[in-house]
């Protein structure tokens, strides 16, 4: 047997489009991973279009560099990237359990954000001693020292022991491909990196003449291989073909099997490998069953390893069949069968998502983390051809030890123009918010802390982007089930819906502009008890989109035939979910978001409100 490299195995921590991505991508250049000729995508690590599009990172990867230092070592360095949005937490927990060290970036002007603050947590707790990567000091705002102070007061808050807060910092730039020691040198490259992650990130304790023992922390699907499990070998070594077992948190035995392939990370390729040894970070195929939190282990083993549990989901969407008047015209995959099975997937491999079966067998509750992580899973269902109901996101209640009503409860930190921060106070107070601190964040921005009900942040976002003109920052972390608040008021104004099918007229929508805002365009087509537009006062209104000009022998004098309408409002997909009331769904297709009301027939709508007065 050759004897194993010198190996590390690290996360990257970062808030959202703090630049984690990007500086991956120079690792990989200046460590020889990618040929010279080598075609490379930019921000090679977003694998999925949505990654590409939206620039933050939704799954966990791992991929790995080999560096050799001037002395000829050479070192293996496993690097796990870490999603840094609090709805994608259910990856990061785990995670962290596979690795030995972590690098924090943040960024140069914006400091410690939330998002930070809640894997920070996670690593610190762990006992993981984080090198700090200041990045982008090229920027012309950049604050470095407040940054780092505000690193540091950060680390104090999430009781870091003394040797954790005394932290090695580099000063760097992912675009540019550098990192010093000196903040003011704006050159170079980024083997003072390297030679930290080396010098300070311990080398895996392992015990290699131990029994084979292997947590499952990443769970993925191959449509050859089946289930593929990733982890962290924590003892002994592991052959192809040998006999393994896999035992859940309480030491029962899930399933026996065979490794019938294991594969470890080189660059961007998961490559084939015959074994591996304690430390090394390798995926398992050949087991059914087995899935996160499980230990993979030699069949002689019963003793599990300890796994960390995971955060309970907060929200829950219903996914039913689309049953409007224009279901199927669009989608491929309409069933309900087809719908389960693309979610019962979904839930083998995302395990932050629980899903239920509704007794009708037509419509699913789907709880994840937040609106965020469900808007991404939608989606990607209508991109694959689906079509679906989606109802509005409810919160998932608990209990408190008396048995009274809890809710969750997350922090929000607001970034806001001074002169909108009224505003946002206002309206989070309306959304049962409490504010615990308020702060000059200089430039002429304040920073607003809140603790808020997740019930009363659904569907604000738009509204916050409405209200500081698009310049505001919101970003959120669920903090805790905290007691029940009450009622919290919905949307203010009523919607006009359409009482009859069809394609919609310019004339009638011209008639229909002055009592609100449109949603639809001339010749959309429509169907009863579709939304067509925001009706400008608190009810609902029944309208008609297409109702034409009569026409006569006698030639007006006025010039009516030119129409001017004004652009209607088109709504993104998470726009439509945090729109939408209670008695209400948004119908998705791959080519369509529609906003309906449940109940299509103004008969039957009448008849769910009169009962709903007398309970």
């Amino acid at each position: 047997m050759s004897a194993p490299l010198p190996l590390r195995n690290i996360a990257i921590i970062a808030h959202v489009d703090h630049g984690k991505t990007t500086l991956v991508d120079q690792l990989f250049r200046q460590s020889g991973t990618f040929r010279d000729n080598q075609r490379v995508e930019e921000r090679a690590m977003d694998s999925n279009d949505l990654e590409k599009e939206r620039g933050i990172t939704i799954l966990a990867k791992c991929t790995s560099v080999e560096w050799d230092d001037h002395h000829g070592q050479t070192t293996h360095i496993n690097i796990v990237d870490t999603p840094g949005h609090a709805d994608f937490g259910g990856e990061v927990e785990r995670i962290l359990s596979m690795v030995d060290g972590v690098i924090l970036l943040v960024d140069s002007s914006e400091g410690a954000m939330p998002q930070t603050k809640f894997v920070t947590g996670k690593a610190l707790a762990l006992g993981l001693r984080p090198i700090v990567v200041v990045n982008k000091v090229d920027r012309p705002d950049e604050r470095i020292q407040e940054v780092l102070d505000e690193v540091f007061d950060l680390f104090v808050s999430l009781d870091a022991t003394d040797e954790q807060c005394d932290f090695p910092v580099l000063y760097a730039s992912g675009r540019n491909g550098y990192a010093n020691e000196d903040p003011t040198m704006r050159e170079g490259t980024l083997t003072p990196l390297f030679e930290k992650i080396v010098s300070h990130v311990p080398a895996p304790a392992a015990d290699v003449d131990g029994p084979f023992k292997f947590l499952v922390t990443l769970l993925d699907r191959d449509n050859f291989l089946g289930r593929i499990l990733t982890g962290k070998v924590q003892s002994g070594t592991i052959k192809v073909n040998s006999p393994i077992h896999a035992l859940d948190r309480d030491g029962n035995v899930v399933e026996t099997g065979r490794a019938s392939k294991l594969m470890a990370f080189r660059g961007l390729e998961r490559v084939p490998v015959d074994e591996a040894r304690a430390g090394d970070i390798i995926s398992i195929a050949g087991l059914t069953d087995a899935t996160v939190a499980n230990t993979i282990c030699d069949p002689a083993v019963t003793e599990p390893l300890y796994a960390q549990p995971i955060d309970p989901p907060t929200l829950s969407m219903r996914f039913a069949v689309n049953d409007s008047p224009m279901a199927g015209r669009e989608g491929s995959k309409v069933t309900s069968r087809m719908i389960r099975d693309r979610l019962e997937r979904e839930a083998e491999s995302n395990v932050a998502i629980k899903i239920t079966e509704s007794a009708d067998k037509d419509s699913f509750e789907v709880a994840g983390r937040g609106e965020l992580q469900l808007g991404v899973l939608i989606e990607t269902m209508r991109r694959e051809g689906f079509e679906l109901g989606i109802s509005r996101p409810r919160v998932l209640y608990g209990q408190d030890d008396n048995g009274g009503r809890t809710e969750p409860y997350e922090t929000v930190v607001i970034d806001v123009d001074d002169e909108y921060s009224g505003t946002v106070v206002e309206k989070m107070a309306i959304r049962k918010a409490e504010m615990t601190d308020m702060r000059p964040s200089g430039g002429g921005k304040t920073r607003i802390t809140f603790t808020a009900p997740s019930r009363g942040l659904i569907g604000y976002h738009g509204e916050f982007l409405s209200d500081t003109r698009g310049t505001g920052i919101m970003n959120r972390l669920f903090d805790k089930y905290g007691p029940y608040k009450g009622a919290i008021d919905g949307r203010p104004n009523g919607v006009l819906i359409s009482n009859c099918a069809g394609e919609a007229v310019g004339y009638a929508l011209n008639m229909l502009e002055e009592r609100g805002v449109l949603f639809v365009r001339p010749q959309d087509k429509i169907y009863e008890g579709m939304l067509i537009g925001e009706n400008a006062k608190p009810d609902d209104l029944e309208v008609n989109p297409m109702k034409s000009k009569q026409l006569t022998n006698f030639r007006s004098t006025g010039k009516d035939d030119a129409i001017r309408l004004t652009p209607p409002r088109i709504m993104t997909l998470e726009q439509a979910i945090a729109y939408i009331d209670n008695d209400e769904m948004v119908e998705v297709t791959p080519k369509s978001i529609r906003l309906r009301k449940a109940l299509l027939d103004p008969h039957e709508r009448k008849k769910a409100g009169r009962k709903k007065e007398m309970a």
